[in-house]
Formats: structure tokens, sequence, C-alpha cells
């Protein structure tokens, strides 16, 4: 079957029934059916069939319901934070109207402090944007909640505090890594991984035409962002020296920031995948030899 939004559930219960489950790649499967005039579902059954019997097709890993747990865990926190951001901006631009800028850094808890004391002389004003600061606090100690349980996940799994033995890695970074590749025994080389999660160029050749492009953005949006937030925890904050930041700081030079920051980016999920394999702990490297 081609995969899709119920695969995780149709997989599972047709392997429970005693079925052999094959998950085709969706992009593969749409190429090879759009040859097809008419599209139908006796149709598709049909070209699906041919597909499978050709063997021109990419497995698709359909993850286990562990996996599935924490991406359901990680997915909430994230919605909270969005809708908590969105009605503080809902709220700057509304007070922007009547002359009111707020400071551009207020921490969570001071948010509404600054906000109640700005309106609390407008009647009018207090009508229309308490109930928004109410529901901004309930979601904020919703997230906040969210948040508590999803870095408890990850110190009380003993993979995660490997992985956050490596520098800029956190919580949210190593819980989103692992979830994503669930099982690393399905990566042949570890340097696949950052292939697989998008930070490598695209490439586009034909004959002498040969043009590296941006990145492929393949794979999830969702763990790209961390690995990139914990490359640049890594060059920019983190004091903690290792050969990955002496690396990464000489390709900052060279490439500039936003490309070094991919690069090594690439290189923490390598080195995640080949820790996970391996068992071993982060290598700091020597610092004379680099």
């Amino acid at each position: 079957m081609e995969a899709g939004t119920l695969t995780q559930h149709l997989t599972y219960g047709l392997k429970e029934a005693g079925f052999d489950v094959v998950c085709m790649e969706a992009r593969q499967v749409n190429a090879a059916l759009s040859a097809m005039r008419n599209k139908t579902d006796k149709h598709d059954a049909r070209g699906i069939a041919q597909i499978l019997r050709s063997g021109w097709y990419s497995r698709v890993h359909v993850k286990s319901v562990e996996s599935h747990y924490i991406r359901a865990l990680l997915s909430s926190r994230k919605v909270m934070q969005r809708k908590c951001i969105d009605l503080e901006n809902e709220i700057r631009g509304l007070l922007k109207v009547f002359g009111v800028k707020l400071p551009m850094h207020l921490s969570r808890g001071s948010f509404d402090a600054a906000v109640r004391d700005t309106i609390e002389s407008d009647l009018a004003l207090c009508n229309a944007l308490l109930p928004m600061l109410q529901a901004r606090q309930m979601l904020l100690e919703t997230f906040l909640e969210l948040d508590r349980r999803v870095r408890r996940a990850a110190r009380e799994d003993a993979i995660c505090m490997r992985f956050m033995s490596i520098p800029g890695v956190g919580e949210i970074t190593a819980l989103s890594f692992k979830a994503a590749v669930d099982d690393p025994t399905r990566f042949k080389s570890s340097r696949t991984v950052g292939a697989h999660f998008g930070p490598t160029p695209r490439r586009f050749q034909s004959g002498e035409k040969d043009n590296p492009g941006r990145i492929s953005h393949a794979g999830g949006a969702d763990v790209r962002a961390t690995l990139y937030a914990a490359a640049n925890a890594m060059l920019m904050r983190s004091i903690a020296w290792s050969s990955l930041k002496a690396w990464g700081v000489k390709l900052m030079k060279t490439k500039g920031r936003r490309r070094a920051i991919v690069a090594v980016a690439r290189k923490v999920a390598v080195v995640l995948h080949r820790m996970w394999t391996d068992g071993t702990e982060f290598r700091f490297g020597s610092e004379a030899a680099a």
C-alpha cells in the first residue's frame, strides 16, 4: 500500500492478522501512477501491484507505537507553544493601534503583568484584552506542563541522556531524534542519516551540467529544526570545546555562519546515530591535534 495518514493503523492491524505489509513511498507511487490516463481506484490498485511486481519502489519504515507516543507528546508541546506566541503577537498588535509598544524581550511571567499595567486605566481595552490574557495564561500553564513531561521523558531515557552529552544537544533534540529514527539498524551507514533529514544539498546533473543547490529539505522539518538549533547552540553559545566545534568554527570563517551551522547539524545527526549504534559516548577529540 501507499504511505498515508492511516498507514500506521493499517500496518499494525494487518500484521496482527498475519499479512506481510509493504508500505511504499508516496512520491514514487504518484510518479508511476501519473502515467495512467484515467485515475480510478481500480487502476490505482493495478498500478500499485505492477510497481510491487517490478520492484521499482522504496520501502517506508513504519515507526513503532512508542515512537508515535513520543512524537504526539512533542507535537502537543509545540502546538501549545505556537498558540501562546500567536496570542502574544495579537495582543502586541492590538496595543500598537493605541500607541502602546511593549518591550521586545519579555519573559513568560512578566508579559501578563506588563499588559495589565498598561490597560488597567482603560475600561474598553480591559473588556477586549483581559479574556485573551486569561486564555494565554491557561495555554501557558498547559505548555509548561507538557514541557516538563517532555524533559522528564528525555532524562529517564538512557539513550537520550547519552545524546545530551554532546554540547548543544538538549532534551528536545535528543527526544525528537530518537523518535524520528526509531530503529537505528534501518540505516546501513550513519552518513545516510544526514541526507535522510534534509541538511544536505540537492543536485541537478545532466550531461556536463552539475548544479548543487540548497538543502533538500527531506525528512521531518521538526527534527531538522532541532538539529539546526543544536548546531547553533554548539557554535554560538556553548563554551565546551570539541573537534566538531573547531571544524564548524573553521568552516564559518570560509563559508559563512548559516552554511556552517547546516554542515554541523548534518554532522550532529551522523554522530548521534553512530553513538546509538555503537553504544559509545561522545568523543570531544584532541585540542592539540585540531
